[in-house]
């Protein structure tokens, strides 16, 4: 049962108890992963997440309608056998964080820059300890060692279910800080995800919208706050 291809054979999707977490049962029979491991939910909640995207089948299995399920896969097949390396990966956005370029000008867009951005990089020094120095211009400056160090740190304390929410709310957002917010419920994911576009929101303003760059936004919006609601089902019993 691990073939995105099959049609729907089953009656109904069931959450079990089992070794490590719980199972979604299609018929008493275990789902698995596409690479046919054992899926394992952390918790009760993303189980029935999960299970309900499988009752939702209607003829055929289609993945882009059965999110939870996918990233339940990635976390198991992909992010779980890879762990070092991907949380590698995303803690280094904490050394070009988003957060920390700002414009040079016009100064109203400067100005949204500093009120939005300003506040998410003192929270999180003040609760992680996460130092991370702004400056203007768009010129790599490397953040202090002992932080890019940190920043790992907090990364490796995830599980790998954690761990690929994580990846997605911080690679789409292109910031490690607005990633840990998200995560640890600083602001909504809507609100944390117009945080992130302010440069592409000043943009629109001054030259209006463009249909294909708003539809692509918009589905990088759902995305953001999917993996925000995954987080939380990895950690709600």
């Amino acid at each position: 049962m691990s073939s995105w291809e099959m049609k729907r054979f089953w009656q109904d999707a069931t959450v079990q108890q089992a070794d490590g977490g719980f199972a979604v049962l299609l018929d008493g029979r275990a789902v698995k992963t596409p690479a046919k491991a054992a899926l394992v939910l952390p918790t009760a909640a993303l189980a029935e997440a999960v299970a309900c995207e499988w009752r939702a089948v209607e003829e055929k299995i289609e993945p882009n309608l059965m999110p939870y399920t996918r990233s339940a896969n990635a976390a198991i097949d992909k992010v779980g056998e890879q762990f070092d390396e991907v949380a590698e990966l995303i803690a280094a956005y904490a050394d070009s964080d988003l957060l920390c370029y700002r414009a040079d000008s016009p100064a109203e867009l400067r100005a949204r820059q500093d009120a939005a951005w300003d506040a998410l990089l003192q929270w999180v020094e003040r609760e992680h300890g996460l130092k991370l120095d702004a400056h203007s211009g768009v010129m790599h400056k490397a953040q202090a060692l002992q932080m890019q160090e940190l920043a790992l740190h907090l990364t490796c304390e995830l599980s790998s279910f954690q761990l690929t929410a994580f990846h997605d709310l911080v690679s789409m957002s292109g910031s490690f800080v607005i990633g840990l917010a998200a995560v640890e419920g600083w602001q909504s994911p809507e609100g944390l995800w117009e945080i992130s576009r302010i440069d592409e929101l000043w943009q629109e303003e001054l030259w209006g919208k463009d249909e294909e760059a708003t539809q692509t936004a918009a589905i990088k919006e759902a995305a953001f706050i999917h993996a925000a609601k995954f987080y939380r089902l990895t950690t709600d019993g």
